[in-house]
C-alpha cells in the first residue's frame, strides 16, 4: 500500500487533527475576546438605577416590593424623601474670593489703647475666612454684623448656613463667640471660637438686637406648621372642589415604615386622580419598639415630618377641617348635599375612579370586605403603573432636625459615625447567626481600630437599650451616644415648647420613633460611616439567605 504523507514527514490524518486542533483553539480564543469586551462595554454603559441619587420608582421597586400582605421592612432607619432627593439652593454659598480682602482694623494699632471693635469690616471678614476653614461641610451665607462679646477681644456674630450633606434647601443659624488677636499690623485673626449658640450677644430675636438688614432670618430653623386651608382651594367654593378621604384601616398601629409605604401611596393616588388629599394628622404606630410594647396612640403628623412642606408642596386639607365643611355645605345646600362616592375594596380599576367627577371619593379599609385591606394595596397590581408614590414630599420634622444639627454643632461637623442594629434581630440566631457576637462591644472595638483613627469622635446610632453596652470602645475612641444630648429634648428646650403648641400644652414623649430619625440623620452626617450589614457583620441585613 503506497504511504501517503505530508512534506513534513506527518501522516494527513495527523496534520489534518492538528490543523482542527489550531482552528478550535482559535474559535475558543475569539469567543473569549469578544466576551471579555462585550462585558466591558456593557459594565462601562450600563448604570443600574440607584435609589438614593436616581428616580422614586427606583426607590420603590428597591425596597418597598411587596408581594404578600404582611408588610415588613426594616425600622432601625427611617428614610424620607429629604435623604433621597436634592432640591438646590436659591442663594449662592459664600465663598473665600467673596469675601472682602481686608483684615487690618482702622485707627491706632497701640497696644495700650488697642480695643477690638467688633462693628469694623475687618473683624467680620476675619470671622468670615475663618469659619469657611474651620467649618469645610458647611455652606455659608449671609452674616449679621458682630456685637461686643463679654471681652474687648471678643465678639458675636450670627450667620445662615447649611449642611452640604443635606438635601433639602433647608437653612439653620448659628450665633457664636470669637476670640480675636491682632498682629503687629493691626490685622485681625480669630485665635478662638465658641461653642454652638455661644455667641448670646447675637442671638436673632434677642431683644434690643438691631434688626437683620440681610433677611437672615428667611429659610433658616423657624417650624411654621399651623393649619390653613388646602392650597388649590383658596377662594374656591368646597362644592367645586374634588377630593380623596382615606378612612383610617390595618394600617393603624403599625410601623413607621408601613405608614410611610401607605401614606405616600394615598397621596400618589391623589395625585394620580388629581384630587385634593384629605390629611388626618392624627395616627397610631406600632408599639414593638418600646420597652412595655404599647401602642403609640394619638401621635401627631407634625411630631415626625414636615407638614409645613407638605402643604406648599401638594394639595391637601387636614380632615377636621373638611369635614367641618362638609357638613356645614350639606346642612346649608339640602337639595345639592354631596353625596361621597364610596369605594370599599382596592382592587376597584384606577379608570373607573378616574373618570369619577364626583366632589368626594371616600375609601373605606374594613377586613369585611377584603382580608388585610390595607392603604399600600391600593398601589399594587395594574395600578403599579400609574400610582408613582411622591418621596419628594415626605421631610422629616424641623423639629427634629433642629436636634440634629444641635448634635452635629456640638461635634464640631467633625465626627465618623458608626450603626450598630442589635435589638430582636441580635436575638434572632436563625435569621442572624453572627450579628450578635459580631457587634459584641470587644467585636466592635476590632473593628473601629481597623477603620477609625485613634480619638476620633465617633457617633454611635443604635437600638441597643443599655447605653453602658459601648463602654470599653471608649478607650479608643471618643464616643457619643444620642442619650448624651438629652438635654436637647429636656423640659427647657426649644423642642419641648415648641411641641406643646401642638398638644394644647399637653408634655409630648420623646419616643423610640423619634429616636431613629435622629440617629438616622446623624449617622448620614459623618464623615467616615460604617454600617452593620456592610461593615460590622456578615449576616445579610434582611436574614439567612436574603443578601
Amino acid at each position: 500500500m503506497e504511504d501517503r504523507r505530508h512534506p513534513s514527514g506527518a501522516s494527513y490524518p495527523d496534520v489534518f487533527g492538528q490543523r482542527m486542533v489550531q482552528i478550535a483553539s482559535n474559535v475558543c480564543l475569539g469567543f473569549f475576546v469578544v466576551s471579555v469586551l462585550a462585558f466591558t462595554v456593557i459594565a462601562i454603559i450600563y448604570k443600574p438605577p440607584d435609589p438614593w441619587l436616581q428616580s422614586m420608582r427606583s426607590y420603590n421597586e428597591l425596597f418597598a416590593s411587596v408581594e404578600n400582605s404582611t408588610y415588613q421592612h426594616d425600622d432601625s432607619i427611617i428614610v424620607t424623601g429629604d435623604d433621597l432627593f436634592g432640591t438646590p439652593h436659591s442663594l449662592k454659598p459664600i465663598t473665600q474670593e467673596d469675601v472682602p480682602n481686608r483684615t487690618q482694623m482702622a485707627g491706632s494699632c497701640d497696644s495700650s489703647t488697642f480695643v477690638i471693635n467688633c462693628s469694623d469690616p475687618a473683624v467680620k471678614s476675619a470671622i468670615e475666612l475663618y469659619n469657611l476653614l474651620k467649618f469645610p461641610v458647611l455652606n455659608m451665607y449671609e452674616y449679621r454684623d458682630p456685637v461686643r462679646g463679654a471681652a474687648k477681644n471678643e465678639c458675636d456674630i450670627a450667620w445662615k448656613y447649611s449642611s452640604k450633606t443635606e438635601k433639602t434647601p433647608r437653612m439653620y443659624r448659628d450665633f457664636r463667640r470669637y476670640t480675636l488677636k491682632k498682629d503687629a499690623e493691626c490685622r485681625i485673626s480669630v485665635s478662638h471660637v465658641g461653642n454652638w449658640h455661644s455667641g448670646i450677644n447675637a442671638q436673632p430675636g434677642k431683644p434690643g438686637h438691631a434688626p437683620s438688614t440681610t433677611d437672615l432670618e428667611k429659610g433658616v430653623d423657624v417650624v411654621e406648621d399651623s393649619l390653613r386651608p388646602a392650597s388649590s382651594e383658596s377662594g374656591r367654593d368646597f362644592y367645586t372642589g374634588r377630593y380623596l378621604y382615606y378612612d383610617r384601616g390595618g394600617d393603624d398601629c403599625k410601623s413607621m415604615s408601613q405608614f410611610e409605604w401607605s401614606f405616600l401611596c394615598a397621596l400618589g393616588e391623589a395625585h394620580f386622580l388629581k384630587r385634593t388629599f384629605v390629611m388626618d394628622l392624627d395616627f397610631c404606630l406600632a408599639g414593638a419598639k418600646n420597652p412595655g410594647h404599647k401602642d403609640e396612640i394619638d401621635k401627631d403628623f407634625r411630631f415626625y415630618f414636615d407638614y409645613e412642606h407638605l402643604q406648599e408642596s401638594t394639595p391637601i386639607i387636614e380632615k377636621n377641617k373638611f369635614l367641618q365643611d362638609f357638613e356645614e355645605w350639606n346642612s346649608k345646600h339640602k337639595t345639592h348635599a354631596i353625596l361621597p362616592h364610596y369605594v370599599s375594596n382596592f382592587k376597584v380599576a384606577l379608570s373607573s375612579l378616574q373618570n369619577d367627577t364626583g366632589t368626594v371619593m371616600w375609601r373605606r379599609f374594613d377586613d369585611a370586605v377584603e382580608r388585610n385591606n390595607y392603604w399600600y394595596r391600593v398601589c399594587e397590581g395594574e395600578a403599579e403603573k400609574y400610582i408613582e408614590r411622591p418621596w419628594n414630599l415626605l421631610w422629616k420634622s424641623k423639629r427634629l432636625m433642629n436636634i440634629v444639627i444641635a448634635i452635629c454643632n456640638k461635634l464640631q461637623w467633625d465626627f465618623d459615625t458608626v450603626h450598630v442594629v442589635r435589638g430582636e434581630r441580635a436575638k434572632n440566631k436563625q435569621l442572624w447567626p453572627n450579628l450578635d457576637a459580631d457587634t459584641s462591644p470587644g467585636s466592635l472595638v476590632e473593628k473601629l481600630k481597623k477603620n477609625l483613627e485613634w480619638r476620633r469622635k465617633v457617633y454611635i446610632a443604635t437600638n441597643e437599650m443599655e447605653s453602658e453596652y459601648f463602654d470599653k470602645l471608649r478607650v479608643w475612641n471618643e464616643v457619643y451616644l444620642l442619650d448624651d444630648f438629652k438635654e436637647l429634648w429636656s423640659n427647657t428646650s426649644e423642642w419641648y415648647n415648641s411641641t406643646l403648641t401642638l398638644t394644647g400644652g399637653q408634655p409630648v414623649e420623646f419616643d423610640s420613633y423619634m429616636r431613629v430619625i435622629i440617629d438616622t440623620e446623624v449617622f448620614y452626617r459623618g464623615k467616615k460611616m460604617l454600617e452593620t450589614f456592610n461593615d460590622l457583620t456578615s449576616d445579610c441585613k434582611n436574614g439567612v439567605g436574603r443578601c
